[in-house]
């Protein structure tokens, strides 16, 4: 019996756009080990360029891409070059911090 729970993952903008020129979805499912793991080594699992890697949202809460991932959460990769206001309004400024 397998002690996985699948992780949905999505990348927006930028690397909404990369995900589907390799032809690979947007949004995919992964599964994390049972300690779970940092957002970094995420992306890097999913190829993603993590200098294109403004911030990460966790459960609805933007974090860095230092935040430790569990099974289960709902994770979305956000590019860099979001604009001034939007970075206070999603609050990816104090998250980068």
């Amino acid at each position: 019996m397998s002690t996985q729970t699948a992780t949905t993952v999505r990348m927006f903008g930028a690397l909404h756009v990369l995900r589907k020129e390799r032809g690979q979805e947007s949004t995919t499912e992964v599964n994390l080990p049972p300690e779970g793991c940092e957002a970094r080594d995420l992306a890097r699992e999913l190829d993603l360029p993590l200098e294109k890697i403004e911030a990460v949202f966790v459960n609805h809460l933007a974090y860095s891409l230092d935040h430790h991932i569990q099974p289960g959460d709902r994770v979305a990769f956000v590019p860099t070059g979001i604009p001034g206001p939007g970075r206070f309004l999603l609050g990816i400024r104090n998250a980068t911090r």
